[in-house]
């Protein structure tokens, strides 16, 4: 027997996802990745090393480079760990106030994924796929799952 519902049709095309592999999605989204990227630094007071390190440690002179002058191309990996970090910054300021929600990557956190350390410590530790389980874990948290 077919299942008897249809999904409505939808009056508006899909977006295609964007491809971060073509130069000139990457150049365009670049700028604001990073100028965005440092503002997130200085909201969560992160130690410089850790910001590195989250960018997937490039070296101190090329940070220091990017910090001064955000006009570069970044490759495809800089650019979604960027993304995953303005996704939990985002959701964490919709779930919590400004302060907590700026506190919370620093602070020890009971969630079984945490083990009692803290979502910095974690994303630290297990790179991009742990900010890809942080950015899940808050979203679902944001929408009431």
């Amino acid at each position: 027997m077919a299942f008897p519902y249809v999904y409505p049709k939808s009056r508006y095309e899909p977006t295609p996802p964007v491809d971060l592999n073509t130069r000139e999605v990457r150049e365009r989204l670049s700028r604001s990745a990073l100028k965005s990227f440092f503002k997130l630094v200085d909201a969560w007071k992160l130690r410089e090393d850790d910001a590195r390190e989250l960018l997937g440690g490039p070296s101190g002179s090329t940070f220091y480079e990017w910090k001064r002058n955000p006009d570069r191309v970044l490759e495809a990996d800089r650019i979604t760990r960027i993304s995953y970090l303005l996704g939990i910054y985002k959701s964490l300021h919709i779930i919590y106030g400004d302060k907590l929600a700026d506190e919370w990557v620093k602070l020890p956190n009971s969630n079984i994924i945490f083990k009692g350390s803290s979502p910095l410590a974690y994303m630290l530790a297990g790179g991009m796929p742990a900010m890809q389980t942080v950015r899940k874990l808050v979203d679902a948290r944001r929408g009431g799952l």
